[in-house]
């Protein structure tokens, strides 16, 4: 079994951007950002060969990290309105190729697409992540493979780690520690890669620095070390909002999401 995992927002608004960029008049753009997704979809398809296939759409505008962290993507681009109220359209797109659409009230796209992955990784089934997002880089592992549609490249668990020089395993405290201006999510000030990657590499995790650290002499501590101790509150929140939640209640059975090519005119 191989579930293609289509992070569906994440797709659609950089084709669009292209269109966008390429036809003045709105309804020709989403007309060709329809071609366009289905065209990347059929493709996906052929170069995967999945046996389970879903586009995550996200459905809750704001949830649990907006009510922790009101910041939260505070700086990112609103879609555009008239790509908004296309998404039905291009929902049935995808349906019409034989790809159903996930959605929920209460759950973001990432959250959802991560309790897929990790629900199949348990029980040995390999899953494809179509998305450019590096968050799910945390998700990586033998069974677990991200693809950028984009860039036509894998990103797997041995090339996750060596660009960033951590294993997969410190991803979310590493995040944590630097915070992600693209979510808005901070970090602890004056914490920045090089920084972060010395201070996992003497404590290993952020628990392990929270916990030990402050029962040392000050003069065994760094001026990284205190940075995090004064600022723990501010570090646990962000790894709280950058850490993808695995566990959440489906509400259907995966093999709902099984692939029939031969019926949808995929």
């Amino acid at each position: 079994m191989q579930l293609l995992i289509l992070d569906a927002l994440n797709l659609i608004r950089r084709l669009y951007a292209v269109q966008e960029l390429q036809h003045q008049d709105s309804k020709a753009a989403l007309a060709a950002t329809s071609a366009a997704l289905i065209h990347a979809a059929t493709r996906l398809l052929r170069q995967f060969q999945p046996s389970h296939v879903v586009a995550v759409f996200d459905g809750a505008p704001q949830g649990f990290r907006h009510h922790l962290y009101p910041a939260y993507k505070a700086n990112r681009k609103p879609m555009p309105a008239p790509l908004a109220d296309y998404l039905g359209q291009l929902q049935q797109d995808l349906w019409g190729i034989g790809i159903d659409a996930l959605l929920s009230d209460t759950d973001e796209a990432d959250d959802l697409i991560a309790t897929l992955a990790r629900t199949l990784s348990r029980h040995g089934k390999s899953s494809v992540i179509v998305s450019t997002d590096q968050g799910f880089c945390q998700l990586l592992n033998p069974h677990i493979q991200l693809w950028d549609h984009f860039k036509q490249a894998a990103v797997t668990q041995a090339g996750a780690e060596q660009k960033f020089q951590l294993g997969i395993h410190q991803l979310v405290d590493y995040w944590a520690l630097t915070g992600v201006s693209g979510s808005s999510i901070k970090g602890v000030p004056g914490i920045g890669p090089k920084r972060a990657h010395a201070l996992l590499a003497r404590w290993h995790n952020l628990d392990n620095l929270l916990t030990e650290a402050q029962n040392m002499p000050d003069d065994e501590l760094s001026k990284e070390d205190n940075a995090v101790l004064t600022h723990r509150e501010q570090a646990l929140l962000a790894r709280q909002l950058v850490k993808l939640v695995d566990d959440i209640e489906l509400g259907f059975n995966l093999s709902q999401l099984r692939y029939h090519s031969s019926t949808k005119g995929g």
